[in-house]
C-alpha cells in the first residue's frame, strides 16, 4: 500500500488499485505479488515477487503512455527507497542497487529506434520541454510518416512545427503536383499564423489557381487579421492573380489595400475598362487622383480624351471646391495642380492638349503657370502639323503598300479617287492650320496687354516659333511691339511684299508719330539692290525722303544707280525739284551775303575817325 498525495495505491496479486477521496480510481492489471510500491517522478514502481525462482522483478511503469519504462530481475528486495534523485533497492543480503533515470535525449533516441514517436511526443510534452524540442520530435515523426507515404498524417505533424521548423523543409517535400492539397493546407496555416513570406503567398495562390479552387481563393483574398489588414503581401497577391487571369480578385485586393495605382493598372492594362477607370479616379481624393492621372494619363487620353480632360479640369480648377476655399483666389490657385504637371500625358495627342489648355485658359485667367501655358499653346498653334509623326509615317506606308501591290494594274479612275482624297485631306489640313494661326495671333496680342512691359509668354520663344513655322503675321506683330522696326521691314523684304513694305514704312517711318524716318533710307537701298523694275515704288519712296529731307540727292543717286532696271526718268522730277530748291537756297544765301556786306561797310564808316 502506498499513499501518494491525495491518492491511495494498493497492490494486490491481480492488479494495482488507485483510490481517490471520492472513491475508487483507475485499476492497472499487473499480475504477481506486489512486495513494494513506489512513485518516482510520475512513474509507478513495483517490486513483484516470483515464487518459482525466488527472485524479484523490479518494474518502472509509465502509466501515462501505458508502457513499461524499465524492467529488471533482481535478488530478493528487503527495502525500496527514492532519495537523491535515484531509486535505491536494498536486498536481503545487505547489497544495494542504485537505479537512475536516463536523460531526455537518451530516452528519445531509444524511442526513435523503436519508432515509438507518439510516446516520444507524449514524453516531451509531459516533461514540459521547450517548443523547439517538441517541434524536433514532431518533425521526426512527420519524416517517418512521410517515408511510409502517409502524407496526410505527416502534414498534420509538420503543421504543428510551424514557427520552429523552416517552411522550405516541408515545402520541398510536397512540391509534387500529387501532393498539392497537403501543400495548400500547410501554406494556409503559415498565413494564418502570420509567418508567410512573399514567396509563400505566391506559392499558395498558384496552388489555388492550379486547383481552380475559386471558393478557397475568395476566402483567402478576403481574409484579414485582427487589425483589419491582409495576412499576405498585397503586391505579391495582385501579381499572381493577374498572371492567372483572376483580375477581379486582384482588383479586390488592390482596392481593399488602397493601392489605387495597381487597381487602375488592372483596369486599364488587363481589362481595358477605361470608363470604369475614370469613374474610379473621380472618386479619389484630389491628391490621389492627380498622382494616378500622371501615371496612367497617356492611355486614358488615347481612349477617353473627353472624359479625361473633364477630370483634369476638375483637378486644376475650382470646380467642386469653392465651398472649401477660405483664402484668396490667387492663393487658392497655387494650391491646385498646374496643367503643366500633366503635359507629358499628351505627348502623342497634341490636339487633346490644345483642347485642354484652351478650356483651362478660358476658365482661369490668373493662373500662376500662365506663362508656361501660353508658351505651350503658341507651340501648338504655330506648328505646321499637329499629327504625331508615326501616324503620318503609317499612312505613307499604306500608300506605298497599295502602290507596290497594284503596280501598273491601278486604273486611272482609282488614281483619281486617291488624288481627290489626298486633295481633300490637304485642304482640311491647311484650313486647320490657318485656324490655329489665327488663334496664335490672337494669343500673341491678348497676352501682351498695353499696360504690361513684358508679355505673358516667352517673347524669344515666340519669335523662334514664328520664324520656324514661317508665321509672318506673328513676327510682324512681335517686332512692331518690341519697336524693332528694321526687323519688321526685313520681313516684308524677305517676302518681296512691296505694297506691304511701303505701307509699313508709312506707318512706322513717320517721325511725327514717333516713327523711325531712317526706314525710308533702308527701303531705298533695298530697291536700289533689287535688280528689277520698281519705278513706281521708288517714286513713292522718294516722295517721303524728299518730304522729310532724309538723304541728300547725291546719296539717292548713288543708291539707285546700282539697279540697272531703273531709268533716269524715275528720278528726273525729284532731281529737278531738288535743283530748283538748291537754286532758291543759293539765291537766298547770295542776297543775305550782299545785305551783310552793306551792313559791314556802314559800321566801318561809323567807327572810323
Amino acid at each position: 500500500m502506498l499513499l501518494y498525495y491525495q491518492e491511495l495505491i494498493i497492490g494486490r496479486p491481480e492488479a494495482v488499485y488507485f483510490y481517490e477521496v471520492d472513491g475508487r480510481g483507475p485499476c492497472w492489471a499487473f499480475e504477481g505479488e506486489k512486495k513494494f510500491l513506489g512513485w518516482f517522478r510520475g512513474y509507478l514502481l513495483c517490486v513483484i515477487a516470483d515464487q518459482r525462482t525466488g527472485k524479484d522483478t523490479f518494474n518502472v511503469y509509465d502509466l501515462k503512455n501505458r508502457l513499461i519504462a524499465h524492467s529488471l530481475v533482481v535478488k530478493e528486495v528487503s527495502h525500496m527507497l527514492c532519495e537523491w534523485g535515484n531509486i535505491i533497492l536494498i536486498m536481503t543480503d545487505k547489497s544495494t542497487l542504485c537505479i537512475g533515470e536516463k536523460d531526455m535525449e537518451s530516452k528519445l533516441d531509444m524511442l526513435f529506434k523503436k519508432n515509438l514517436y507518439t510516446v516520444a511526443i507524449n514524453l516531451v510534452q509531459s516533461q514540459q520541454a521547450d517548443a523547439a524540442a517538441t517541434a524536433e520530435v514532431l518533425r521526426k515523426y512527420g519524416d517517418h510518416l512521410y517515408s511510409k507515404q502517409d502524407y496526410d498524417e505527416a502534414m498534420a505533424q509538420y503543421i504543428s512545427t510551424i514557427g520552429h521548423l523552416e517552411p522550405s523543409y516541408v515545402i520541398q517535400k510536397f512540391l509534387d503536383a500529387q501532393r498539392i492539397y497537403n501543400l495548400t493546407s500547410y501554406l494556409e496555416k503559415l498565413h494564418e499564423k502570420g509567418l508567410a513570406s512573399k514567396d509563400h503567398t505566391t506559392l499558395l495562390l498558384n496552388c489555388y489557381t492550379k486547383l481552380k479552387d475559386v471558393e478557397k481563393l475568395n476566402v483567402f483574398i478576403k481574409s484579414e487579421d485582427g487589425a483589419g489588414e491582409h495576412k499576405f503581401d498585397v503586391e505579391t497577391a495582385i501579381r499572381v492573380c493577374r498572371a492567372a487571369n483572376y483580375h477581379e480578385h486582384a482588383m479586390y485586393v488592390a482596392k481593399k489595400a488602397g493601392r489605387h495605382e495597381l487597381y487602375l493598372k488592372i483596369l486599364l492594362e488587363d481589362l481595358g475598362r477605361y470608363g470604369e477607370a475614370l469613374q474610379y479616379i473621380s472618386s479619389l481624393e484630389p491628391s490621389q487622383a492627380g498622382v494616378t492621372v500622371k501615371e496612367y494619363g497617356k492611355i486614358l487620353i488615347e481612349h477617353k480624351p473627353v472624359k479625361t480632360i473633364e477630370i483634369l479640369m476638375r483637378l486644376c480648377t475650382e470646380d467642386g471646391e469653392s465651398t472649401k476655399r477660405e483664402s484668396s483666389s490667387s492663393t487658392y490657385l497655387t494650391m491646385l495642380p498646374s496643367p503643366v504637371d500633366f503635359l507629358n500625358i499628351f505627348i502623342h495627342h497634341p490636339p487633346s492638349l490644345m483642347d485642354f489648355l484652351e478650356k483651362y485658359t478660358d476658365k482661369v485667367k490668373d493662373s500662376p503657370a500662365q506663362v508656361e501655358i501660353h508658351n505651350t499653346l503658341l507651340e501648338l498653334y504655330l506648328s505646321n502639323d499637329l499629327n504625331f509623326p508615326s501616324i503620318s509615317q503609317a499612312s505613307n506606308g499604306v500608300d506605298h503598300t497599295l502602290k507596290a501591290r497594284s503596280g501598273s494594274l491601278v486604273m486611272p479612275k482609282a488614281e483619281s479617287k486617291l488624288k481627290s482624297s489626298a486633295d481633300r485631306k490637304d485642304t482640311s489640313k491647311e484650313r486647320d492650320r490657318m485656324e490655329r494661326c489665327e488663334k496664335g495671333l490672337r494669343l500673341l496680342k491678348s497676352a501682351w496687354p498695353s499696360d504690361l512691359e513684358q508679355p505673358l509668354y516667352d517673347v524669344d520663344l515666340a519669335i523662334i516659333l514664328c520664324e520656324m513655322n514661317a508665321f509672318k503675321d506673328g513676327l510682324l506683330y512681335l517686332y512692331e511691339k518690341m519697336k524693332l522696326y528694321k526687323e519688321v521691314i526685313a520681313c516684308y523684304m524677305q517676302s518681296q511684299d512691296h505694297e506691304g513694305l511701303i505701307a509699313c514704312c508709312k506707318k512706322l517711318g513717320d517721325s511725327g508719330k514717333g516713327g523711325d524716318p531712317s526706314l525710308w533710307a533702308d527701303l531705298l537701298k533695298y530697291f536700289g539692290e533689287l535688280g528689277e523694275d520698281c519705278s513706281n515704288e521708288v517714286k513713292d519712296v522718294l516722295t517721303y525722303i524728299e518730304r522729310d529731307d532724309i538723304l541728300p540727292p547725291i546719296i539717292v543717286l548713288q543708291t539707285l544707280s546700282r539697279n540697272p532696271c531703273l531709268t533716269l526718268s524715275v528720278i528726273k522730277d525729284y532731281i529737278a525739284r531738288k535743283l530748283e530748291q538748291e537754286s532758291k537756297l543759293i539765291e537766298e544765301d547770295r542776297r543775305a551775303i550782299e545785305k551783310y556786306q552793306v551792313c559791314v561797310l556802314l559800321l566801318l564808316k561809323f567807327i572810323s575817325p
